[in-house]
């Protein structure tokens, strides 16, 4: 099964091709990620990464744990820049549902449902980015989220033990990238419209 430890450094390879335009852009400030999202999306990663390992998810599971340090640093990044600094209360409210969600995989005694309850709440983290890039689709990157589409499949492709358990965070992410992609291209369309 070399192949997947190809996939899974190819994984790696694309994810920090993703993430260091996207720091950098931060440090530049054309990129103003959204606190809260990058906050839940850096526990969930990280938790589903222990879940996956747990599941036996192997060198596929590397990117997952990849990603979720980076992401972590970013949360850091958002904050020490105050990068986006209008926060709405419906992304109050994705905030707190998502950090009140958060002690539940504790409870679940199954990676599965330990997996489903972080993937639901790391989706819960997209709303406030959503909403920002709606209305300001430049302040997020097209390509950020082509890569990480990409990313997504190999990560699918590198997995040692494929299951729900493993499949599902990487098959959501993916599906949400491509959303946002179409959102974003959208958007900025219609601003040239």
């Amino acid at each position: 099964m070399f192949y997947k430890e190809i996939f899974s450094f190819i994984a790696i390879a694309i994810t920090l091709a993703a993430f260091i335009p996207y720091i950098r852009e931060i440090f530049r400030g054309t990129i103003r990620p959204h606190i809260f999202s990058w906050v839940i999306w850096g526990v969930t990663t990280l938790l589903i990464f222990v879940a996956q390992l747990e599941d036996h998810g192997g060198v596929g599971t590397w990117p997952i744990g990849v990603s979720a340090s980076i992401t972590i640093f970013i949360a850091y990044l958002a904050f020490i820049k105050r990068a986006d600094v209008t926060i709405t209360c419906g992304d109050w409210l994705f905030f707190i549902a998502a950090l009140l969600s958060l002690p539940l995989w504790y409870w679940t005694s199954d990676p599965l449902w330990a997996v489903i309850l972080l993937t639901a709440i790391d989706v819960a983290g997209f709303g406030p980015t959503v909403r920002k890039a709606y209305q300001f689709p430049y302040s997020e990157s097209l390509l950020f989220f082509a890569l990480f589409t990409l990313r997504n499949v190999l990560v699918m492709l590198a997995l040692e033990n494929l299951t729900l358990t493993t499949l599902l965070f990487p098959a959501v992410m993916l599906v949400l990238c491509i959303l946002m992609m179409a959102m974003i291209a959208y958007r900025r369309r219609v601003l040239f419209a």
